[in-house]
């Protein structure tokens, strides 16, 4: 069924499961920390985990790590630094591999960037959502306007080249002026990267239960167009649906996501792709999810909470899912290589998206049109199995 000729890019996710507080529209694998961190037996356990997964990505080179969560930059310096010693010891990393590590604009981690520049960390990604203290308040976050313009400014003054903002729009009693002034904030503090994303109402979460008054569509739209004239004049290029960057700082582990490459994941919940090529296979697997179970399992098959192996319309949907995303679309060549099928699998598809007016087909390149991007989640329904 699949014919892979080579094995696509690997990367890896690290998942640290603990917050100060939960958001009420997080629907993430997050707990509050109850008592103390159990910072140490979870550092163990991860690298129990990665010991435990070396024969799946045995010989691969690692383009990225991520450490995500959760609020990883809760763990200490010196967790961080004995995890990072521990991947370098037992992982083939690329050099210059990026290593991005999710920061909150809190005194508590800002204080610590310097610190984290200095073990290895070269990425940050700061969960800014706004600049507004009301956005901010109705969010849940625990910090303010001012820290996050300080964690910016802390993060330059850290040394780190290279830092992403994350930033909300269409947020409760938010108007277009006040996304507006968030933009105008954010591109002030030059980060070389900006994900400009709308806060969606996800099952499971507290804002699902009780659902906050958000702007209507027409003026969530508006936000969202007058964010891209807004970044581009400002030299962001938005290369995805939500992820704006200056060149040659896009974010190297994102988009293997959005390629539909591999990633191993590590960590309380998390997930993984990995191709073999040997099997002509893709194998999608997860971890426990809670906290404490993932501590006691980790160094056991019991830490895997589940597997399963792609069908071909499997991986088309997920492929197309990704893909679809990024502004440039995909080559032909990768997704022979990525998905290891053919192009001919999806040709009658891609021509009824054509025809809707929602995909280009030039060359050996395949990209969403402007009306394809407004419309993504139609766009990708039509691959969906008959």
């Amino acid at each position: 069924m699949f014919q892979f000729t080579r094995l696509p890019p690997l990367a890896m996710y690290i998942h640290f499961p603990w917050c100060v507080r939960k958001c009420p529209y997080c629907d993430f694998n997050s707990h509050e920390i109850r008592g103390e961190l159990a910072e140490k037996a979870y550092i163990d356990a991860l690298i129990a985990d990665l010991e435990q997964e070396l024969p799946r990505i045995w010989g691969r080179s690692v383009s990225s790590i991520f450490m995500g969560g959760g609020t990883p930059s809760l763990f200490s310096v010196a967790s961080i630094d004995r995890l990072l010693s521990a991947l370098r010891a037992r992982l083939m990393l690329v050099p210059n591999v990026e290593i991005t590590l999710e920061a909150n604009p809190g005194t508590v981690e800002r204080d610590r960037f310097a610190e984290l520049h200095a073990v290895g960390i070269n990425r940050l990604s700061i969960g800014v959502q706004s600049f507004q203290n009301q956005q901010l308040q109705l969010l849940g976050r625990i910090h303010d306007g001012k820290d996050a313009i300080r964690a910016a400014e802390a993060a330059h003054a850290a040394g780190f080249d290279n830092f992403n903002l994350d930033l909300m729009f269409a947020l409760p009693g938010q108007t277009l002026q006040i996304a507006r002034d968030d933009l105008y904030t954010a591109i002030s503090l030059a980060p070389r990267h900006l994900s400009y994303y709308q806060l969606t109402i996800e099952p499971n979460t507290l804002f699902h239960s009780r659902p906050p008054e958000l702007p209507d569509e027409d003026l969530a739209w508006a936000m969202q167009c007058e964010g891209q004239v807004l970044l581009a004049g400002a030299g962001y290029t938005q290369y995805e649906v939500s992820a704006y960057a200056q060149k040659t700082y896009e974010c190297r582990h994102n988009r293997n996501y959005w390629q539909f490459g591999d990633y191993l994941g590590i960590g309380a919940g998390a997930h993984d792709k990995i191709t073999d090529m040997a099997q002509q296979s893709i194998t999608r697997s997860w971890k426990v999810k809670h906290p404490d179970s993932y501590l006691c399992k980790a160094a056991t098959n019991q830490r895997i909470a589940g597997s399963r192996q792609l069908k071909q319309d499997d991986a088309i949907l997920e492929f197309m899912l990704n893909a679809l995303r990024l502004t440039n679309g995909f080559t032909t060549e990768l997704f022979q290589q990525h998905a290891g099928l053919s192009l001919s699998s999806v040709t009658t598809t891609l021509q009824q998206a054509v025809s809707n007016g929602w995909l280009s087909c030039e060359n050996d390149n395949i990209r969403p049109t402007e009306e394809g991007q407004r419309f993504h989640n139609d766009l990708v329904a039509l691959f969906l199995p008959a």
